[in-house]
């Protein structure tokens, strides 16, 4: 009872503000993180482990079938000991929208793939059974060489996500009746070890490594291991080059645009307790003084106002990873104030006056930066005042929305379409034509490269 309330204290909204603006600045805090690595490698040398990498699989998990295509080059460039498991898919705690999750992952790793020079054209998931059998032949073969075994692991992931028994069956043809029996008798839990040493780590998802209690999520972050093991000089030469190589976006001449304006919208769905939604604000700001676009904010209601629980273990992987990207990309998670509750309806419902004056993006961005920078309760009202008579607004007249619950509805609306792009968390991104035709959804800061791309493409079609 204790260990569930511990858990799912992040749920929690007002109560425990003080406890959880404590807990996530210490998961985001930059020295907080880098101490954490020297006294990881203080503890390693100690114990005299070896560099071990680990890394986790699972064959239902499209992410992993292009994580495994870059196994071979990581432990080709580093000095390292790779330690592979297998796992279950995560709990319904982590992935609680999970038709949307299933459906999101097929077609997002399929259209990265290209971009990494990977291949994966899946359009629909496997049969269970055929699942089965690819788990008892990598269970059989699981002692050859680890060269060999990652090949192997490759061609049955291949075969599963092309729908070909067929191919599965090809690679047991040669068993003798003994062997056969073996195989089809072995124990098939082979995800069970997985399941334990991630839940050690204290993370979730497949297609992940984990190195010296850090995890890093798949092609997407393993940048960052990368730069690890070179600062930990396990290079294995001077010059390595990165091991997932993201292909240039498309050339354009903007020049031919300068006299032409909103040419597309690009809507922007964020949530005000979302780190990834803060360290997004940038970016985003680029693109529209880039590009001839229309910007629309469309803010929705974090997932704990909605109800949606977030284990602790799965808000202190957020907090750290958006911290960490945060760093990369010059958004830096410093004080925290998490406006959940009520300080988040407060500043929600000054949104649409605001947004009204052209302003809406401005003050979501001034409001995000408050909460995960400068550590400020955003729904005080002499900060909200000073705020908003900073943009040249008159306070009287916008303080009187704070007792309209228009706002409650506009949100709701803009749950309901980011919901149509097969998203339910934040920020997601939707572009269309001006005419609001052909929308074209992502979701999460990773992939405001794509809607970078996605934007250039409709501009050189318009041409």
């Amino acid at each position: 009872m204790i260990k569930n309330k511990i858990l799912n204290f992040f749920s929690k909204q007002e109560a425990v503000a003080p406890i959880r603006n404590k807990l996530m600045m210490i998961w985001s805090d930059e020295i907080f993180f880098y101490n954490q690595r020297v006294v990881r490698e203080k503890l390693r040398v100690k114990e005299n482990r070896a560099h071990v990498v680990y890394y986790f699989h699972s064959l239902s998990d499209p992410y992993s079938h292009l994580t495994i295509n870059i196994l071979e080059k990581l432990i080709s460039n580093f000095n390292i000991e790779i330690k592979i498991f297998f796992v279950s898919e995560p709990p319904q705690s982590i992935t609680p929208e999970r038709g949307m999750y299933k459906k999101h992952c097929l077609k997002d790793a399929a259209e990265i793939a290209g971009w990494h020079g990977l291949k994966f054209k899946a359009t629909s998931y496997f049969p269970k059974e055929n699942e089965v059998l690819a788990y008892k032949i990598l269970n059989y073969f699981s002692k050859i060489n680890q060269n060999e075994y990652i090949n192997l692991i490759k061609k049955v992931s291949s075969f599963l996500w092309s729908n070909d028994l067929k191919g599965l069956q090809d690679i047991i043809s040669n068993l003798n009746h003994e062997e056969r029996e073996f195989l089809n008798k072995a124990d098939n839990e082979i995800t069970y070890l997985g399941d334990k040493k991630i839940s050690e780590f204290k993370y979730y998802f497949s297609a992940s490594f984990h190195y010296e209690g850090e995890n890093y999520w798949g092609i997407d972050r393993i940048s960052h291991l990368e730069s690890r093991l070179i600062d930990l000089g396990l290079n294995k030469k001077d010059s390595v080059d990165s091991i997932v190589v993201r292909l240039k976006k498309p050339k354009i001449n903007l020049n031919e645009f300068k006299e032409k304006k909103d040419l597309m919208i690009l809507e922007f769905f964020p949530s005000l307790n979302s780190p990834y939604t803060y360290i997004s604000f940038k970016r985003i700001d680029e693109l529209i003084t880039l590009y001839p676009i229309k910007l629309i904010v469309r803010p929705v209601l974090p997932m704990l106002m909605r109800n949606i629980k977030i284990p602790s273990l799965k808000g202190k992987y957020i907090l750290s990873d958006a911290a960490r990207e945060g760093r990369k990309y010059g958004s830096i998670i410093k004080n925290i104030y998490s406006p959940i509750g009520s300080p988040a309806r407060k500043a929600y419902s000054l949104f649409p006056i605001i947004d009204s004056y052209g302003l809406g993006f401005k003050y979501l961005k001034q409001l995000t930066r408050a909460s995960f920078y400068d550590g400020i309760n955003i729904g005080d009202e002499g900060y909200l005042e000073k705020l908003i008579s900073g943009f040249g607004l008159s306070w009287d007249i916008v303080k009187r929305e704070l007792k309209n619950n228009d706002w409650k509805n506009i949100l709701d609306q803009n749950l309901a379409d980011m919901y149509e792009g097969n998203s339910w968390g934040v920020p997601t991104f939707k572009v269309t034509n001006f005419d609001n035709s052909n929308p074209y959804y992502q979701w999460g800061q990773d992939r405001i490269w794509l809607i970078e791309n996605e934007i250039i493409n409709r501009l050189i079609n318009h041409r």
